[in-house]
């Protein structure tokens, strides 16, 4: 792995393909979404943007848990309505991030997720479990509905299973969480590191420009009108279609060869 910035609470490496990995690494505190994550997640996330050599973020975790949402020790020193709409602006200027860079974010999870960790993994474009992982958005249980964890989450599954997630608390499984949509593969524990290994390299062997294009407007298209999305959505592979990998990928398929993208 290559050199990249690194804080005590978030490893940031980049390999020779230009994955970028952000692991969260406060295991004994369940890598929670603390002031300082949040700032350091923001930090790194500013970081691939400005790399134009970047193809892929890998969301990752050390520990138990892939993350337990929000420190509620450091909210609970806090009582003033400013403090928490900070703290929540915060946490959604870093999700909205995520949306934003031109390349595919993939959450590893390999344990628990609950409120805004399970959060942080509905918001990434792709996301890639441990049979042993488990996904809750549970606020409710000390009184706190998961709204902001609410915005991803139905954007990711259908509602009313959502809305049961959302008001009962409860957990559901890795396999509950694929059949719902909320993850893509799931693989033993074990294993999850070649699952995600496959997923990278069909992703790598794919051109950045169209990803980068298609990515921006599959979220934009979603939250529209269908018929300004599909104005957006021509829009698109109309300047896809121009970009020089869409004509050697078009030309490669006509002459029956492989496209030349390198």
């Amino acid at each position: 792995m290559s050199d990249a910035p690194t804080t005590d609470i978030l490893l940031h490496t980049r390999d020779a393909r230009g994955v970028h990995t952000l692991t969260l690494n406060t295991p004994k505190a369940f890598n929670v979404l603390s002031e300082a994550m949040l700032g350091a997640l923001q930090t790194a996330i500013e970081e691939v943007a400005a790399d134009p050599a970047a193809r892929v973020v890998v969301i990752a975790a050390n520990g138990r848990a892939f993350c337990a949402g929000h420190n509620l020790k450091e909210m609970r020193a806090h009582s003033d309505l400013a403090y928490f709409q900070k703290l929540f602006a915060d946490c959604s200027r870093v999700m909205l991030s995520l949306q934003n860079l031109p390349v595919p974010v993939i959450a590893r999870v390999q344990g628990l997720a609950t409120a805004a960790g399970c959060q942080l993994v509905a918001q990434c474009d792709l996301a890639v479990a441990a049979s042993t992982a488990t996904f809750g958005v549970n606020g409710i249980d000390a009184g706190l509905f998961c709204a902001t964890p609410s915005v991803p989450l139905v954007r990711n599954i259908l509602p009313k299973q959502a809305m049961e997630m959302l008001l009962t608390g409860e957990f559901i499984n890795a396999a509950q969480a694929m059949a719902r949509g909320l993850v893509n593969r799931v693989a033993e524990p074990d294993a999850l590191d070649a699952e995600l290994e496959q997923l990278l390299a069909a992703i790598l062997a794919r051109p950045r420009e169209a990803m980068a294009l298609g990515k921006a407007c599959f979220y934009q298209q979603r939250e529209v009108g269908i018929a300004a999305a599909y104005q957006l959505a021509g829009q698109t592979m109309a300047c896809n279609m121009v970009h020089e990998v869409a004509q050697e990928g078009v030309q490669a398929f006509i002459e029956k060869r492989k496209p030349n993208w390198s």
